[in-house]
């Protein structure tokens, strides 16, 4: 008896590994429109400049379903068109215990929505979830503050505090993950 042949080629199963090799990186807040679309934009800027947007997917969602569908704020979207970055792509949604399983990172916006993620995170994902300035040590500051509710000096604060997280998070995936 003929040993059976497999069909299908190289192609697709290279593909299939190139996949595996994707890392991937979600940004979490309270309502997925003003710091995690921030983070996602800045960070969507720096992978696509270093030439590695295919091996790093990146994600926001907000622990709250308040604004489902819907764009960055406004102001949030004004201050990143100001610096370069566009946002007008991303549209708002819910973080969920899937997440977990598709996200090599779940990076928190501040304590709150930490807590938030651990609570619908299953146990053995934990690990993944972190505060995002963590990655900006130097910035002396654990929380990446709600701008919501303030003027225009709270989004280029949040602006200021994103870049130097995002590039701090980079670097660690360069050397940890890449």
């Amino acid at each position: 008896m003929q040993p059976r042949r497999r069909s299908g080629n190289l192609a697709t199963v290279s593909s299939c590994f190139r996949y595996l090799d994707v890392v991937r990186v979600l940004f979490v807040c309270m309502g997925n429109i003003c710091r995690s679309p921030t983070a996602h934009g800045v960070f969507r800027k720096l992978v696509n400049d270093a030439g590695l947007a295919g091996r790093i997917e990146i994600d926001s969602a907000g622990t709250h379903a308040y604004h489902v569908g819907k764009p960055p704020d406004r102001r949030a979207q004004a201050t990143a068109q100001r610096r370069g970055i566009d946002l007008s792509d991303l549209r708002a949604r819910q973080a969920a215990p899937p997440d977990f399983a598709v996200f090599d990172y779940v990076l928190a916006m501040d304590q709150d929505n930490y807590f938030a993620l651990l609570e619908i995170c299953p146990g053995e994902q934990r690990e993944k979830v972190r505060l995002f300035m963590d990655y900006a040590p130097h910035m002396r500051t654990r929380e990446v503050p709600d701008p919501y509710y303030g003027g225009p000096s709270g989004f280029e604060r949040v602006f200021d505090l994103v870049e130097a997280a995002a590039q701090g998070l980079l670097d660690e995936i360069r050397t940890r993950d890449l």
